[in-house]
C-alpha cells in the first residue's frame, strides 16, 4: 500500500509546484452502487461510481509560524467505459494558514457549500441536496478566506472571479460549533451566496446530538439574478447508530417538489462500509422519479 500510495503522489503532484511537494497524503475513496433509478421515462438497472476520487493534500511549515497547505483532488467515474479520461476537477488549491486565519487560492467549494458540513446524510448519491437546490457549487478562480474560531464562532468568505464578463461574485457564511458534532452537541450556520452561477440563495443550517441520534433541519432559499423567480424550502434529517448500523432518513423540499431518502449503513472496518438506500422525489411539473441501491464504499 505505501508502495502504490508513493507512486500516486509522484504521478499527481508531477504537474504541481515544486515549493508544495513537502509531506504529500495521498487520500480517496471508491463509492460504487448497483441501483434500481426510475427517472419518469425510464427504468434501468446501472452500476454508478458516486463521486469516487483521488487526492494529493498537505503542508509546509514557513516562518513567523505561517504554513503553506495545498490540495490537488480529481473525481474519478471507474463505472463508466464510454468516457477515454474519466477524471475531472474537485477541489484544487494554494493558501497560507496562520493566527489570522486562512486564505486559499484555486478551485473550491463556496462557503454556503462548505457550511452545511456534514449535514446532507445521502451526500453524492441521488437524495444529494443539489437535486432540488441551487448552491452547491465548487468555484475555479476562486479566493477563499477563513477567520480562526474565535469562542466557537467562525466566518467565511468566498469571491469569485468571472474573468470573461470582468465581474464577481461573493458567497458569506457564519457557523458556530463543530460541524462533524464530534467537539460539541451543537452546530449551526448561516450563509448567503450573491449572483453565484447566477443565483442568490441563503441557507441556515442547525445540527444536534443526542446520545446516538443526530437530527438536523435546513432552511433554503433561493432567487434567480435574471428572471427574479425565487423559491423557498427545508430540509430535515435524522440518524440513530445502533452497533455497526445506522439507521438514516432526510426530507427536502422547494415549493413543491419534495424529495426522500431512508438509508442505512453497515460498517465493515473504519474505512470500510455496505449501505443501500431507496430515495423518491415528487415533482409538480415533472414525472416523479425512484431510486433503489446497494453499495460498497472504501476510503484510504
Amino acid at each position: 500500500m505505501k508502495t502504490f500510495k508513493t507512486l500516486v503522489a509522484a504521478s499527481i503532484l508531477a504537474s504541481t509546484p515544486a515549493a508544495v511537494l513537502a509531506d504529500p497524503v495521498v487520500y480517496g475513496k471508491a463509492n460504487l452502487t448497483v441501483q434500481s433509478s426510475d427517472d419518469g421515462v425510464d427504468t434501468t438497472t446501472e452500476i454508478k461510481s458516486n463521486a469516487s476520487r483521488l487526492g494529493v493534500k498537505g503542508s509546509q511549515k514557513l516562518d513567523g509560524g505561517l504554513e503553506m497547505i495545498y490540495k490537488y483532488e480529481m473525481q474519478v467515474d471507474v463505472s463508466d467505459e464510454s468516457k477515454e479520461l474519466n477524471l475531472t476537477s474537485r477541489n484544487q488549491y494554494i493558501g497560507i494558514r496562520g493566527s489570522f486565519g486562512e486564505v486559499l487560492v484555486g478551485r473550491n467549494d463556496t462557503v454556503l457549500k462548505q457550511s452545511q458540513g456534514k449535514f446532507d446524510l445521502f451526500s453524492d448519491l441521488e437524495g444529494d441536496v443539489k437535486h432540488l437546490w441551487k448552491g452547491e457549487n465548487r468555484m475555479s478562480d476562486s479566493i477563499t478566506y477563513k477567520t480562526p474560531k474565535i469562542n466557537n464562532f467562525q466566518v467565511g468568505v468566498s469571491y469569485i472571479l468571472d474573468e470573461e464578463n470582468d465581474d464577481s461574485a461573493t458567497s458569506l457564511s457564519v457557523a458556530y460549533g463543530d460541524s462533524t458534532l464530534k467537539k460539541g452537541k451543537f452546530y449551526a450556520a448561516v450563509a448567503i451566496d450573491n449572483e453565484v452561477k447566477g443565483y442568490d440563495a441563503t441557507r441556515v443550517t442547525f445540527a444536534t446530538k443526542l446520545d446516538e441520534v443526530v437530527i438536523g433541519a435546513m432552511f433554503h432559499s433561493q432567487e434567480n439574478v435574471e428572471t427574479g423567480e425565487d423559491k423557498d424550502g427545508y430540509l430535515v434529517n435524522a440518524q440513530y447508530k445502533v452497533g455497526k448500523y445506522n439507521f438514516k432518513g432526510q426530507y427536502q423540499t422547494l415549493e413543491d417538489d419534495s424529495g426522500f431518502t431512508f438509508g442505512v449503513d453497515r460498517k465493515l472496518a473504519k474505512s470500510s462500509k455496505i449501505f443501500a438506500f431507496y430515495t423518491t422525489y415528487n415533482f409538480d411539473m415533472a414525472e416523479d422519479e425512484s431510486y433503489f441501491a446497494v453499495g460498497l464504499e472504501q476510503k484510504f
